[in-house]
């Protein structure tokens, strides 16, 4: 009886929803997802593009289902169905917003804008994360900023390139750092030399020098490790990592290692 009764409630249920217009599943999609109920909006979003998948309101359910993803948590589902909206729509009105949308899942913050920029509020440290991710945010805002500059989303994905950036060369320092400790100099200075390549405007890029010169000065390459103390020196003369002299501090303030 129990199944009976859940059948002719499904019945029921979908009897309803055949009735309904594409502006009535959108609205009710759109009311569940306000309401943070992301699967249930998810579904109606879907039952839409089923019933009427040429309209506009169609269209428009595919990048809601992203965003639904997104504020879920299923940054995975949320990059495909951006994914699949791009390989549809590409000439879309608001195809600015299905690459934000991949951008934002890649990057995986729940903290908001001031989140990420207020280091107290932070929790993890974006550069502990998986550098692959970060990589892929990172080339999904570019491709916004590079071809819709004039996007509303443009000024917020630029401010999370920046720190994607800064992200991405704190994570190559805290392998660099893994190395020295390791005595495993080569290692250490090559990670060092990559941040000053690609990398070379960030807060990163002070230790990434003292990282090559204290690697330079373990393996006795004592002029490279001089000729660095001077770049140092000029580009940071009031670094932590120098002495009063101008010589390399043979342990950081930090002693990291």
């Amino acid at each position: 009886m129990v199944l009976l009764a859940a059948c002719g409630i499904l019945s029921e249920k979908t009897v309803d929803n055949s009735q309904w217009s594409a502006s009535k599943f959108y609205i009710e999609a759109k009311n569940e997802l306000n309401e943070g109920n992301y699967s249930a909006a998810v579904k109606l979003f879907e039952a839409l593009e089923a019933r009427y998948p040429y309209g506009r309101f169609a269209q428009q359910a595919q990048l809601e289902i992203a965003y639904a993803y997104y504020k879920d948590q299923e940054q995975a589902s949320a990059i495909a169905a951006a994914d699949r909206f791009i390989q549809l729509y590409p000439h879309h009105h608001n195809i600015d917003y299905a690459y934000y949308i991949k951008g934002l899942a890649s990057f995986n913050d729940d903290q908001g804008l001031l989140g990420y920029i207020t280091t107290k509020i932070i929790k993890q440290d974006l550069s502990e994360r998986d550098a692959k991710a970060s990589r892929e945010s990172f080339e999904d805002f570019k491709l916004l900023v590079t071809r819709y500059p004039d996007s509303k989303y443009t000024p917020d994905a630029l401010q999370r390139m920046a720190y994607l950036v800064n992200a991405l060369a704190r994570g190559e320092i805290h392998v660099a750092r893994y190395y020295m400790k390791r005595k495993a100099y080569i290692a250490a200075l090559r990670r060092a030399q990559f941040v000053l390549e690609e990398y070379p405007q960030t807060p990163a890029t002070e230790e990434a020098l003292y990282i090559m010169a204290s690697a330079y000065n373990e393996l006795g390459l004592i002029d490279l490790r001089e000729d660095t103390e001077k770049v140092i020196k000029k580009n940071f003369p009031e670094s932590a990592y120098l002495t009063d002299s101008g010589s390399l501090v043979e342990k950081p303030w930090w002693k990291i290692w």
